[in-house]
């Protein structure tokens, strides 16, 4: 199937960033499953509420270990495959920028970006690591310079709606693949996860790559539970010609 497939379609996740030395989420090892607390980070309605759950935030961010984190094999076998011109887009619930870093650039952030700020009273955007200088500077909860509101990261967190352009990118890609592989991702946060629906629906064989069952198993053809990072290689070398 990958060998015939001429417009690939690559929902990813957490998982393939694991490798990188990032935790997943909900994972065995996964941040959640480690400090459940920890989910109440990403959601909005908790993070407007509590100054305190901002301050822990902030520190978090100022040590998150996707700072640092290199590509791993999976990253670079999707960026691989990119070349060969067959895959056409990256529909990426992730937010570490590790595709782009691997050089894929037919990237979809469903999700953000870890690497800028918004302010949730005004329009202003700016670099993430302004906001975390101020931080090792001694801010706990650094408000916007423009108006005095609310920072966080240019994430989407849980109780935020997806950009409407963005998505709107995303399921017109879903819809034009004719092969949907959705790896490292739990298929569990809506609406990202129904881009795999949407794809099958459109005609798009489904392989499913990822360490744990999801609720899309028995949508696909294939299902791969093998690291990704051995998978994907193994799974991409498949010839082109």
């Amino acid at each position: 199937m990958i060998e015939r497939a001429r417009r690939i379609v690559v929902l990813s996740g957490a998982g393939v960033s694991t490798d990188s030395g990032i935790p997943d989420f909900r994972g065995p090892n996964g941040l959640w499953t480690r400090d459940p607390g920890a989910e109440r980070m990403s959601n909005i309605t908790e993070y407007r509420r509590d100054p305190a759950l901002r301050a822990r935030t902030w520190q978090a961010r100022t040590v998150n270990p996707a700072w640092t984190a290199k590509p791993n094999a999976a990253h670079r076998a999707l960026a691989r495959l990119e070349e060969t011109g067959r895959l056409v887009a990256i529909l990426t619930q992730n937010i570490d920028g590790l595709h782009q870093r691997a050089g894929s650039r037919r990237v979809i952030e469903l999700h953000g970006t870890m690497f800028e700020t918004v302010c949730l009273s005004c329009p202003d955007v700016r670099p993430m690591r302004e906001a975390l200088d101020r931080v090792r500077a001694g801010e706990v909860d650094p408000p916007c310079l423009v108006c005095g509101g609310i920072l966080k990261s240019a994430t989407v967190s849980f109780g935020q709606a997806l950009d409407r352009a963005v998505l709107d990118e995303a399921r017109a890609a879903a819809e034009s693949a004719d092969l949907m592989l959705a790896v490292g991702s739990s298929l569990t946060v809506q609406p990202a996860a129904g881009l795999v629906g949407l794809a099958a629906r459109a005609g798009a064989p489904v392989v499913i790559c990822n360490a744990s069952p999801t609720p899309y198993d028995g949508l696909a053809v294939a299902v791969v539970r093998e690291p990704l990072s051995e998978a994907l290689p193994a799974l991409l070398a498949a010839p082109t010609a």
